[in-house]
């Protein structure tokens, strides 16, 4: 018989009178509610919402996060934001691969254009090595006429494209997909806000260079008179204090176009937000997109090269046949697409994603997609009223 104070006759000696439950299912989530779902996952409770797991000798694990889409609604990591973008290109290849394909070649167009001149020039060159290439037709065009044309349609496409993957991405994120006709009608209302908030990040970029160029235009007009050694020192001088500016609003209002399509703001309201949630992590998002820059670039590169290596080869060794010459403008004007691609989709996801981070870790925003999620999986779909979640209202730090 046991008197009160030491273990019983029947427990082995040594073994604590407190015993954990012996290992089986886990319990019930405090969010279960009752009815079955068809659609829960594996180690998901009747709601597919997280349920805690339970291992001998460890107590109870925190419940894995709820991923009904690209991401798991929790804070990012590098590697959720990278493989969120990727998931997004996979879970709905027509709308963002097609889309981004369009927006490429139209960019792409141009520069291929001019290609064909300069390598038109480049072979008379070298046919009379007495020439000079500024001085044949299309001199010029071939050397700034297909980069500023190109810019200009870029801006265009690009901004649209933006703005189109933004409003797939909401929707993919609680797993649900759009074709690129519903994105483009969701989206076409916020073009012009979309289109101000690039005009205006591009009048904060050229400010301090129209500053540099005036003043340059002022000694020289002045009669002053530069060494070759100050113009250089002037010129690098100018690159090292620009290039920290230039990241450092890039930066800012990274988040100035997902507000502008997901939350509905006004352009100036749309960069007020996104400078309000880069605070507090700056350098991490200035990493993240210098990284997917660099990253992005090396891959469109290793894609664009042998394109254009091929173009450029045909172009000059071709004799300045018609036909050489186009097929050197389309070979160019493929590599272009393939490179811009994999580019545009990409910056865009991440950006997307950066953005829906920034709103978790400084909004609690996870836990309104959280909720979100379980109820669209109780109901067995993703209804088009999920994006109305990303609206300002719905989170505490708007």
């Amino acid at each position: 018989m046991s008197d009160g104070h030491g273990p019983s006759p029947e427990m082995p000696p040594g073994w604590a009178v407190e015993q954990p439950p012996p290992y089986g299912a886990p319990q019930a989530s405090p969010w279960t509610a009752p009815g079955p779902h068809p659609h829960a996952a594996p180690g998901h409770g009747p709601q597919g919402a997280p349920q805690q797991w339970q291992q001998p000798g460890h107590g109870y694990l925190p419940p894995p996060a709820l991923r009904p889409g690209i991401i798991p609604l929790r804070p990012l990591g590098l590697g959720d934001i990278l493989d969120g973008t990727i998931k997004l290109v996979r879970s709905n290849p027509k709308a963002v691969l097609g889309l981004s394909a369009v927006a490429a070649l139209l960019a792409s167009v141009p520069v291929a254009i001019g290609n064909v001149f300069l390598l038109d020039a480049t072979a008379a060159v070298m046919t009379d090595p007495t020439s000079d290439p500024d001085d044949l037709p299309g001199g010029f065009l071939a050397q700034f006429g297909g980069p500023l044309v190109s810019l200009a349609v870029g801006f265009v496409v690009v901004t649209m494209l933006t703005g189109v993957l933004t409003r797939i991405l909401g929707r993919a994120v609680f797993g649900g997909d759009m074709t690129a006709g519903e994105a483009w009608r969701l989206t076409r209302g916020r073009v012009p806000a979309l289109f101000a908030v690039v005009g205006l990040q591009f009048a904060i970029l050229m400010a301090p260079l129209v500053v540099v160029a005036l003043l340059a235009w002022a000694l020289v007009a002045s009669g002053a008179v530069l060494s070759p050694g100050a113009a250089l020192a002037f010129l690098f001088l100018t690159v090292i204090l620009y290039i920290p500016y230039a990241l450092f609003f890039r930066t800012r209002f990274a988040f100035a176009a997902p507000a502008v399509v997901l939350e509905s703001r006004g352009p100036l309201d749309a960069m007020r937000r996104s400078w309000t949630l880069v605070s507090g992590g700056f350098w991490r998002v200035l990493g993240i997109l210098l990284l997917t820059s660099l990253l992005v670039g090396f891959i469109g590169s290793i894609l664009q090269m042998p394109f254009t290596i091929a173009g450029t080869l045909f172009g000059v060794l071709g004799g300045g046949g018609i036909g050489t010459l186009i097929l050197a403008g389309v070979l160019t004007a493929i590599g272009g697409t393939l490179g811009a691609m994999i580019t545009y989709p990409f910056e865009a996801g991440v950006a997307g994603l950066l953005y829906a981070d920034r709103r978790m870790r400084s909004e609690a925003f996870d836990l309104v997609l959280q909720t979100a999620a379980i109820e669209q999986q109780r109901q067995g779909w993703v209804h088009s009223s999920a994006d109305e979640l990303w609206h300002p209202s719905n989170s505490a730090g708007s």
